[in-house]
């Protein structure tokens, strides 16, 4: 076992965070070759993504619980001091709108309520960013900020965010997408307020987190996942010297 900041978690744990969503998202490449109307291949991207994570998790952590997008919520995981934390079609629109490569799998696993393990594939990009091999943190190199925003449903927030910090919006799909932007130096700021469900995170924050990205509320407070309502109303992901000044501003908005 490892101690990751008070936490016991094993290599296994980070490896299997990383195959199990690199093997999904073999299963949604096979699927998009098919050749499916975008409706069918929405509905059949979850329901298969979601049957082999599933059956994975269960051959391989058979006593862990399971918080899921694709399932029915049990409340069992409440009480468990393990919990994954999956979402096994993160942009299902892009991942309908072939080609398009800003989609993810995302699988995480909690460790007595603390983000142990993670990983985020991006299967049409060829990349699995995970904390079996944690990225290296990413360097400024635009000369402006790179403030991510949703590409088909941008907020007023984000435009008012992005005129206080002088910065070029990047609009993108998948909240996987855009976190894994910041973790490869592709972006700088994911501030997003329109709120999300804990698997839409869990995953890319373990990585952003073993990336040495800030991290938190838009309040500066912690993310906090296997809560009885899984809803996050907001999600600041940056380059740690860009946090002072992005929740400043975010705190100067709120005003």
């Amino acid at each position: 076992m490892l101690e990751q900041e008070g936490v016991n978690v094993s290599l296994d744990d980070h490896r299997d965070a990383a195959a199990i969503a690199t093997q999904a998202g073999r299963v949604l490449l096979d699927l998009r070759e098919r050749g499916l109307p975008p409706a069918a291949l929405k509905a059949e991207g979850d329901a298969h993504s979601q049957q082999f994570i599933a059956e994975a998790l269960a051959s391989r952590h058979p006593d862990d619980a399971v918080l899921s997008e694709e399932a029915a919520d049990d409340a069992v995981r409440l009480s468990s001091s393990r919990v994954w934390i999956v979402d096994p079609l993160d942009g299902t629109r892009e991942y309908s709108e072939v080609p398009r490569v800003d989609w993810a799998v995302h699988v995480a696993l909690l460790i007595d309520g603390e983000l142990a393990a993670g990983a985020v594939a991006l299967p049409a990009q060829g990349i699995t960013l995970s904390t079996a091999e944690p990225p290296a943190p990413p360097a400024a190199s635009a000369p402006r900020v790179r403030l991510l925003v949703s590409r088909t449903r941008p907020t007023e927030h984000a435009a008012a965010l992005a005129a206080a910090l002088d910065a070029e919006l990047v609009p993108m799909g998948s909240a996987g997408a855009k976190v894994a932007a910041v973790v490869l130096g592709d972006a700088d700021v994911y501030a997003h307020t329109g709120g999300q469900y804990e698997w839409d995170s869990a995953a890319p924050v373990a990585v952003a987190n073993a990336a040495g990205l800030h991290t938190s509320r838009f309040d500066g407070s912690p993310l906090r996942y296997n809560q009885p309502n899984p809803w996050l109303p907001d999600l600041l992901v940056c380059r740690p010297d860009l946090a002072p000044k992005v929740l400043a501003a975010i705190q100067e908005l709120a005003e």
